[in-house]
């Protein structure tokens, strides 16, 4: 067993234990004045409910009904309990979401509250069969109407942080945090769920669709962000982003940060649309460690199988990565590393001339020296992949000055219109692998060292 493994056996026994005693107190928000008729705002009365629940440690429930809300606050010891029946819808006005410190696109700024937020607390679940809805579209154009505007002047990198659109759910400097017993998380008008500087969180049997109404820019399904032993199991995810994806960090803030994302386990879970099955970056200035993912779908519309993403600014690394046990579905790619990703939003700089500059704009243009912007992956095992309908089996570079060291690739069985390239590899060892090409290609390796099961060099070819 993992260390990864291991640590989630203690999250899980931990929680079900703090759990363990006396039936707790039922607090329902209608009883506060909350109603469930779609229009009343009902921010003030939720958050009285969860603020008595909270000196009992007890839960917090609702009438079937439809809720809109603003921001609210969970508390240690207290359980959401969304029940079938219930939709927690967020409301369309930004004056709602409060403003604090927090982290976002991998830099500390302060930024509006999520919808539902975790913060500072200690043994908190959500749960439930019912809804909790961002209304995401007055969001998503308010994005696209935003970049329209910006990427003229050369300030597309700006548009995920000037538009202020609120996260669905932020579990921030948290830990004990249980996520699931079957809700659906819709429509978010950001990421989804962000778990940040938190530690010993379950997600478990969540349910995320962010594509009705329309396709949400941004909108992350789970993001892992600097945190330590977390546990996601039995998700099924349809997003127009990244749907299980690990972060830690941006450039020179999340150098000065300098905390990883580490002791994770992402297993039994379905990604229906999103960038891909699995996301490592681009924030990678933290580093990752001890991550282990398996037993995970992703089906045809999905770019990417094993996506890990990075720039020459971001830094940091990633070490002993185990990803194993996935099907691919028509996905496109299923080996997918670039560490050069997209240019526009990953390299900050402030226009000429442009004055009244944000604080958070000159940090995201601060110059990372080479020695520390370049990434470093390695110690990377990827095994028991089965791909049907890809495009190219394997798109990986990465630069001379920072290769992808020490992977093992064994037991891939890959049908692909063309094998693909690796670039920049150093002490790969590819064995065990069937690649099924209709153009009779194999993987082709430049600037790299790589052996076949009998030790022979791929060399460049």
């Amino acid at each position: 067993m993992t260390t990864a493994l291991r640590m989630m056996t203690t999250i899980i026994l931990a929680a079900h234990a703090m759990r363990a005693g006396s039936a707790p107190r039922i607090f329902v928000a209608n009883d506060f004045g909350a109603k469930g008729d779609g229009t009343t705002l009902n921010t003030e009365p939720i958050q009285k409910a969860i603020d008595a629940a909270a000196a009992v440690k007890g839960t917090v429930t609702l009438k079937p009904g439809t809720y809109l809300t603003g921001s609210l606050f969970l508390k240690s010891g207290v359980t959401l309990d969304v029940a079938q029946g219930v939709t927690l819808i967020g409301s369309e006005q930004l004056k709602d979401y409060p403003m604090l410190p927090t982290r976002i696109a991998g830099i500390e700024m302060t930024w509006p509250a999520a919808l539902v937020n975790v913060r500072d607390q200690h043994n908190v679940q959500i749960t439930g069969k019912g809804t909790i809805d961002g209304d995401g579209p007055v969001w998503w154009k308010s994005y696209w109407d935003l970049r329209a505007t910006y990427e003229p002047k050369g300030l597309r990198w700006a548009s995920d942080y000037d538009a202020r659109r609120p996260r669905l759910i932020l579990i921030q400097n948290s830990s004990a945090v249980e996520l699931g017993g079957g809700i659906l998380l819709k429509r978010s008008g950001f990421w989804t769920v962000q778990i940040l500087y938190s530690h010993d969180v379950h997600v478990d049997d969540v349910t995320i669709r962010n594509n009705e109404g329309g396709r949400g820019p941004s909108t992350d399904g789970i993001d892992i962000d600097s945190s330590q032993k977390v546990l996601v199991e039995h998700a099924d995810i349809d997003v127009n982003d990244d749907a299980l994806c690990l972060k830690a960090g941006r450039d020179a803030d999340g150098l000065r940060v300098n905390r990883p994302t580490e002791h994770i386990v992402l297993r039994d879970s379905i990604i229906r649309s999103g960038a891909a099955a699995l996301t490592i970056g681009s924030e990678t200035s933290g580093g990752f460690r001890d991550i282990e993912a398996y037993d995970i779908t992703a089906l045809k519309g999905v770019p990417s199988g094993v996506l890990f993403k990075s720039a020459h600014t971001r830094g940091g690394f990633a070490e002993n990565i185990r990803i194993h046990d996935l099907t691919l579905q028509g996905v496109a790619i299923p080996i997918h590393i670039t560490m050069n990703w997209n240019p526009s939003y990953s390299y900050a700089a402030i226009p000429a001339g442009m004055t009244d500059v944000p604080d958070y704009y000159k940090v995201l243009a601060t110059p990372v020296p080479e020695a520390q912007g370049l990434p470093h992956f390695r110690n990377v095992h990827i095994s028991y992949v089965k791909a049907t309908g890809a495009r190219e089996a394997f798109n990986v570079s990465a630069y001379a000055a920072a290769p992808l060291e020490d992977f093992r690739i064994d037991h891939l069985d890959i049908e692909a219109a063309t094998a693909g390239t690796v670039a920049n590899a150093k002490n790969w060892k590819l064995e065990d692998n069937k690649f099924q090409t209709a153009d009779g290609s194999q993987v082709k390796f430049a600037d790299s060292t790589a052996t076949d099961p009998k030790d022979v060099p791929y060399g460049d070819r």
